[in-house]
């Protein structure tokens, strides 16, 4: 047995203290290995400078050497030594979903951050006992005794966030007799009869998708911060969501987001979770884990997340249509796609993990893979007269691979969709996922197979469509973000990070959008511009040719022609 023992001492310090004792020591030595990143996050975290001490003593309390070899593994010297106790803090003072909190309220915890496991024990079972005070309600997808979780390995250890705090609010509902709970902790007022039907719909679609539900229950766990936030973790028995403002919880935007990424937490517990990429099989916690389908793992599961919200009725068409010009916008407005493919971006991610990172540098998984699996689906449908769609390509890696406990290749994906569409798509492949081929006409045919327009209407922001380039809000001032390629602000020498101050001599007060529309008859106009904590003149003149550098994509049902392939489409 391994056990953990979880507590603070002064939970303002947002330090946790973690007292690790292993049994049936044998050998002179004993290495402990701290994860260097966490499943679902394609980046190294580094979790070990959150430690601040290391302290081991063996079963008389005597105290034990060690040295550490790298950044996060620690070797132990065991001579003479039947039971290891390692005692250590962890400073937990970021709230994410697959981050670390504590603090007078709650204990929130991803195991994967802050455990030390013995690398040839890993198949052990892991025990966690929580020393919280008695009014503290424990969440968590593990088994419980009391105050005591219990793991059957260190992998499903690391795959269970818990949380030990003072404003849980819990509720449940059933699916094919499966109870999916839901968690809200944080200042919120849940409308549960509302979240609890439309997340029984999407349920049931995602359920209906892959035919089964491999786990016997499943928590929904939201951490609601009171500022606008959103992040969703994928695990096999449980998400953790971060979202905001609890205020807004069951409104609008909001309460969309909390059902978009709901759903698509969902649908991972297939997609990466079950089924997953022979790279990732098993994880491999010390390192990276690279691979090129970051278009499947996160693109199809971007789409379906997505799409189902529209199968069950959650999403009206409109909603849908939303998101998913969304997704053309964040395409077209990414100049890093003429650089790098969505494959190899994939790849990349390890490199520069979430952040901007170097401008036109590459393309994001999750919105190009999502047009992609748009695309694949519709070709399918069209393909074999709308007989299949990718979701029989997704139900064949179930089959073939999660239920089977096998990675994925790439080929295999290829294989697997030109098995199903009866025809090659291998050129689709070589263009579009290993190329930086332009998806505009392909995108375009697809939708109109659909019956759907897509219309590219200009950006309603000045800066954006006539200029070139993108803002933020940064104080009174705005601050650029992302500036296109052979525009008129790129001409003129405007780049990302500078910040616009005035104007034409107008300072700025949050409105860079109301002067640049008062003086958009003008052939010329001049910002004032803090770059590098120097101020520059910038002078822009207007495109002659009238181009458009980012523009607001628009989707549009047409009434007319077939509809047989729509609706086909829709309810899958």
């Amino acid at each position: 047995m391994i056990s953990y023992s979880f507590y603070q001492k002064n939970p303002a310090s947002h330090y946790v203290y973690i007292d690790l004792v292993i049994d049936n020591i044998a050998g002179e030595t004993m290495d402990l290995q701290l994860p260097a990143w966490r499943p679902g996050r394609y980046e190294l975290g580094n979790f070990a400078k959150n430690i601040k001490r290391v302290d081991a003593f063996n079963e008389k309390e005597e105290v034990l050497p060690f040295t550490k070899l790298n950044k996060d593994l620690w070797r132990i010297n065991t001579s003479n030594c039947k039971q290891l106790k390692v005692t250590y803090s962890y400073y937990a003072a970021e709230l994410t979903a697959g981050s670390c909190f504590a603090d007078a309220s709650q204990m929130y915890i991803n195991p994967v951050h802050c455990c030390m496991y013995v690398p040839e024990r890993m198949q052990e079972k892991h025990q966690v006992s929580l020393i919280v005070p008695a009014h503290y309600t424990i969440v968590s997808s593990l088994p419980k005794e009391g105050t005591t979780l219990m793991a059957a390995s260190f992998d499903e250890l690391a795959d269970s966030p818990f949380i030990a705090g003072t404003q849980v609010q819990s509720d449940f509902f059933k699916v094919n007799d499966i109870t999916f709970h839901l968690h809200f902790n944080g200042l919120c007022k849940p409308d549960f009869k509302t979240i609890k039907e439309d997340f029984s719909a999407f349920t049931k679609a995602n359920i209906r998708f892959w035919g089964d539900f491999p786990y016997p229950e499943y928590h929904f766990i939201f951490q609601i911060t009171p500022y606008r936030y959103y992040h969703g973790v994928e695990h096999k028995r449980n998400t953790v969501i971060a979202i905001g403002p609890g205020y807004d919880l069951n409104n609008g935007a909001t309460y969309e987001d909390v059902l978009g990424v709901s759903c698509h937490e969902l649908f991972h517990v297939w997609n990466i979770k079950t089924i997953r990429p022979q790279e990732m099989l098993p994880y491999d916690f010390t390192k990276e884990n690279y691979a090129r389908t970051g278009y499947v793992y996160e693109g199809f599961t971007t789409y379906y997340g997505d799409k189902l919200l529209l199968s069950s009725g959650v999403f009206s068409l409109e909603q849908y249509f939303k998101t998913l010009e969304e997704r053309v916008m964040k395409h077209f407005h990414n100049y890093g796609r003429f650089n790098l493919s969505v494959a190899h971006s994939s790849w990349e991610t390890w490199l520069d993990g979430y952040v901007p990172g170097a401008p036109y540098r590459k393309t994001n998984i999750y919105d190009e893979g999502c047009l992609i699996a748009f695309m694949l689906d519709v070709m399918i449908l069209q393909a074999t007269n709308t007989k299949k769609s990718l979701r029989d390509v997704c139900v064949l890696l179930y089959e073939r691979c999660g239920k089977q406990n096998k990675g994925y290749t790439e080929q295999l994906v290829q294989l697997l969709v030109n098995e199903v569409a009866g025809k090659d798509l291998g050129e689709f492949f070589n263009t579009y996922v290993y190329g930086t081929g332009d998806f505009e006409i392909p995108l375009k045919e697809c939708l109109a197979y659909l019956g759907i327009e897509l219309v590219k209407a200009d950006s309603p922001l000045e800066a954006e469509h006539r200029y070139g380039f993108k803002t933020v809000d940064n104080g009174f001032f705005s601050k650029v973000s992302l500036v296109a390629p052979y525009s008129p602000a790129w001409k003129a020498g405007l780049f990302a990070g500078d910040e616009i101050m005035a104007v034409n001599g107008m300072l700025l007060k949050n409105n860079l959008n109301n002067w640049l529309l008062y003086f958009s008859g003008e052939e010329e106009i001049e910002l004032s511009v803090n770059s590098g904590e120097k101020l520059k003149n910038v002078k822009i003149s207007r495109d002659k040719k009238g181009n458009t550098f980012f523009f607001a994509p628009k989707l549009l049902k047409l009434a007319q022609g077939d509809t047989k392939a729509f609706e086909v489409w829709r309810r899958g």
